[in-house]
C-alpha cells in the first residue's frame, strides 16, 4: 500500500474530493502547495482520447509559452556550417558535428534540445534508439528541424516548447515555476490549452479531452474545469 508523507497528506486535504477548479481557483491554489526546499515546476498532466498506435491520432508540436517555463535549457546544435560563434552568442551551449555525433553514440546527452538542419538528418538516423526514447530527436513539427539554425536557438531560449502524446495518449509537460505570478501560469496554462485544441489529430473521434490535471514537482493534482 502507497504511503504518503505528512506534507504531501496537508496539501492534499487543502484539494476538495471530486471537484474540479476553474483556472484561476487551481493556479492560486497550486501556488501554495510549493512547500519543499527547492523551487518547484508546475505541471500539466493532460489525457486526450487518442490512440497513437494510429498515425492520424499522433500528437506531438510544439509552442511558445509567453512567459517561458522559467527553466534555463540546454541546447545542442548538429552543423558543420561556420556560424558556431554566432549559434553560441544567441545562446547554443553545444555546437558541432563530428564531436557532437561520437558523444550521442556513447549516450552522452548533455543538452534537453537537439536542433539540426533537414540535411543532417540522415546523420542522425542511426541513434534512433539513444534519442527517441529519450524525446530528443529532431523533428519537422517540434521546430527542432529547421533550415534557420539561429531563429530556433533563440525561440528554444525565449520559451518555445516541445511537447508530445505518450503511447497512452498522455501529454505532459512543465509550464511555468511556483515563483511565477498567477497571471504568468495562466496565461502560460491557456497557451497549453489552446495549442493542444489548435492542434487535435484528424483521426479523433468524440471528445478530445479525457482529463486536464495541473500540480507542482511534489503535489497532490487539481482537476481542471476546462468549461471555465
Amino acid at each position: 500500500m502507497k504511503t504518503f508523507s505528512k506534507r504531501f497528506k496537508k496539501l492534499k486535504s487543502l484539494i476538495e474530493e471530486n471537484k474540479s477548479y476553474s483556472y484561476d481557483e487551481a493556479i492560486k491554489l497550486v501556488k501554495n502547495m510549493g512547500t519543499t526546499q527547492f523551487l518547484e515546476s508546475v505541471e500539466a498532466h493532460i489525457s486526450l482520447n487518442l490512440d497513437p498506435k494510429f498515425s492520424n491520432q499522433q500528437l506531438r508540436t510544439h509552442l511558445n509559452l509567453p512567459n517561458g517555463t522559467g527553466k534555463q535549457v540546454k541546447i545542442a546544435v548538429l552543423t558543420e556550417s561556420d556560424t558556431n560563434l554566432e549559434l553560441t552568442k544567441n545562446g547554443a551551449n553545444i555546437v558541432g558535428f563530428e564531436d557532437l555525433l561520437d558523444e550521442i553514440g556513447k549516450g552522452i546527452l548533455n543538452f534537453d534540445i537537439l536542433l539540426t538542419t533537414p540535411q543532417y538528418m540522415p546523420k542522425l538516423a542511426k541513434f534512433g534508439k539513444i534519442l527517441g526514447p529519450k524525446g530528443l530527436m529532431p523533428s519537422p513539427k517540434s521546430g527542432t528541424v529547421t533550415t534557420n539554425l539561429k531563429d530556433a536557438v533563440l525561440e528554444f531560449k525565449g520559451g518555445k516548447v516541445e511537447y508530445r502524446a505518450d503511447k497512452s495518449g498522455i501529454v505532459h509537460l512543465n509550464f511555468g515555476k511556483i515563483n511565477f505570478s498567477e497571471s504568468q501560469l495562466k496565461e502560460n496554462l491557456l497557451a497549453v490549452y489552446s495549442s493542444i485544441t489548435k492542434n487535435k489529430p484528424t483521426g479523433v473521434k468524440g471528445k478530445y479531452f479525457k482529463s486536464f490535471y495541473i500540480c507542482t514537482t511534489m503535489s497532490p493534482s487539481l482537476l481542471i474545469d476546462l468549461s471555465s
